[in-house]
């Protein structure tokens, strides 16, 4: 699907005429972005049937753009505007604090186009100068340029795991194909993604890389082997295919999806045993003692099977030693979705949507967590709002079979660590969900002090997104994360890992450390359309890359026992 790339083309245009001024078409061009991000449907399909201008936000103009972009790859419109600012944008906005404006402001006054030159303005001092920049900023851009350097040339999970499940797809369909996995750290779940690493077992390399290497979204053949071939697809992300044969494809597998730490460790534990390990198999001299199976290669060098969410060389080697690894919680095992959003608010889709895809998905129970208070941007329901939705929920649990909706909302927490609504209204609700949202960056302690603040409110039960990052957009803030850890163990505050594919937050070391102070977690998808229902996997793969069994998350209950918990 296109959908990605048109809503990115979309994103940046946005953007571009943000830069230059101009309001209106900057929002349409936001709004039309967000609506083909959240399609379920390819919007090629859409186009071939004429109904494009039917969806939210896009009109007449936009939608002859989309056509060209689906047509050519491409937007002469996009172009012009990117002439008209010839810098790295990507780079410049991936630096937390930078905005289009301020980016215009710094390519027009200082010349600024990638982050080498604002490295070099920053050091000189000659950032503060600008108006409506200070010191304050200037330091702030010195310190986020290093974190903005790591991650480029990387994408989100969320992004790239679509993808490389399409083209395993496609290897599939061949019937000379007897067997395609995804390996690296895809398959471990990595919050971000560099390249795409695919396994497959097969005795006609020829005609399966050939496939490979024609496929409609191959921009470029970097390499082509009877063994490995490397492509680069339209969007810049770099693809590996390799094949094995079955007898050593377990090894294989160890061996690609690494990480790289814990193979080296996996080589230490096979020399000390008088062994060789390598991508062929455990051998012992010249006879290969495994390599089928991942199974068979852990068990030749004395470990139990180690999860491919845990392979990061931060104890599961130890801990497979001594049969101590934990039972991870599995996608199978969430009964329910404790945060989402509706029309109500800032969502896109109604309850009764919700309810049902929920339903479907085989869940018990969902809870509706609509922005309320002193949010603007969130368009925050009031107080005759949210009673208009509690009666609202009520019928539709007297209407739909199968499935409960409790009546929650997400409260954002003031800088004096209350809820922004009274006790009267959130004793109502099933379910509190609090957060901080706004002035992000104070010091660490009052910050901290905020959120627990909010954990010793009797009626807030969940601390979503608890650290505020955005992956590869915002650091997480600079809390005192082991007093949020204790303080939730005490109050009995149950602690969000958000599964929106920019957040995954608890990250997935907070969950291990989380873990250790007893912290009841949450894994919810925050959705706030039907497709991003489907982001919960994300968050389960999050929670068991930090260790999280079904015992440790609280949606995995039966709905008496969660709402025992909460109350």
């Amino acid at each position: 699907m296109k959908n990605q790339k048109v809503a990115t083309i979309l994103h940046r245009i946005a953007d571009y005429l943000e830069m230059d001024g101009t309001d209106f078409r900057t929002k349409a061009y936001s709004r039309a972005a967000h609506t083909v991000e959240s399609l379920s449907t390819d919007i090629e399909e859409i186009r071939a049937r004429g109904k494009l201008q039917e969806l939210p936000g896009i009109g007449k103009h936009i939608a002859i753009k989309i056509e060209e972009i689906l047509d050519t790859d491409s937007l002469q419109y996009y172009e012009e505007l990117k002439q008209k600012f010839p810098l790295d944008y990507e780079a410049l906005l991936s630096v937390e604090g930078l905005g289009p404006k301020t980016i215009k402001q710094l390519y027009q006054e200082l010349g600024v186009k990638n982050l080498d030159d604002l490295e070099r303005e920053a050091k000189r001092h000659h950032i503060h100068r600008l108006k409506g920049l200070g010191v304050k900023t200037e330091q702030k851009i010195l310190q986020n340029l290093e974190f903005a350097r790591k991650n480029t040339g990387r994408r989100l999970l969320g992004q790239v795991l679509p993808m490389a499940r399409e083209i395993k797809h496609e290897i599939e369909k061949l019937q000379m194909v007897e067997q395609v996995e995804i390996a690296g750290s895809i398959r471990r779940r990595k919050e971000t993604v560099g390249d795409v690493d695919i396994l497959t077992i097969t005795n006609q390399s020829q005609k399966v890389m050939e496939l490979f290497t024609s496929m409609a979204r191959v921009e470029e053949v970097i390499a082509k082997g009877p063994s490995k071939s490397t492509v680069r697809l339209d969007d810049g992300m770099e693809v590996d295919l390799r094949v094995f044969q079955e007898e050593v494809f377990g090894s294989a597998m160890v061996y690609f999806t690494g990480s790289k730490e814990m193979n080296i460790e996996l080589r230490k534990i096979a020399i000390q045993k008088g062994l060789k390990l390598n991508e062929y198999g455990v051998f012992r001299g010249e006879d290969q003692l495994a390599g089928r199976t991942e199974d068979d290669v852990f068990r030749a060098l004395g470990l139990d099977y180690i999860e491919p969410e845990l392979r990061e060389n931060r104890g599961e080697v130890e801990a497979a030693q001594t049969g101590n690894l934990p039972h991870l919680v599995k996608k199978q095992d969430i009964l329910g979705d404790l945060h989402m959003h509706t029309t109500w608010s800032d969502g896109k889709s109604e309850i009764r949507e919700l309810a049902t895809s929920a339903r479907e998905r085989g869940y018990e129970y969902i809870a509706i967590t609509d922005h309320s208070g002193s949010l603007p941007v969130a368009s925050p329901m009031d107080e005759e709002q949210i009673q208009g939705q509690i009666k609202e929920i009520n019928s539709l649990n007297q209407e739909i079979d199968g499935i409960i909706i409790l009546k929650g909302i997400e409260v954002n927490i003031t800088s004096l660590g209350k809820p922004d609504l009274p006790d009267s209204i959130l004793k109502e609700m099933d379910l509190v969900v609090a957060a901080v949202h706004a002035s992000q960056r104070p010091d660490p302690e009052s910050l901290t002090d905020r959120i627990l603040g909010a954990m010793e409110n009797e009626y807030v039960n969940i601390i979503a997104h608890p650290t505020g990052r955005k992956i590869q957009e915002r650091l997480a803030q600079d809390l005192n994360i082991e007093r949020v850890f204790q303080t939730a163990n005490d109050t009995g505050t149950v602690l969000e890992v958000n599964s929106q594919p920019n957040r995954l937050d608890l990250r997935d070391i907070h969950v291990k450390k989380a873990l250790e102070y007893s912290c009841q977690l949450a894994v919810n998808t925050d959705a706030h359309c039907l497709d991003q229902l489907g982001y919960m996997g994300l968050g389960v793969a999050t929670a068991r890359r930090g260790w999280a069994e079904k015992k440790d998350i609280v949606n995995t209950l039966p709905l008496k026992k969660l709402l025992k918990v909460l109350k």
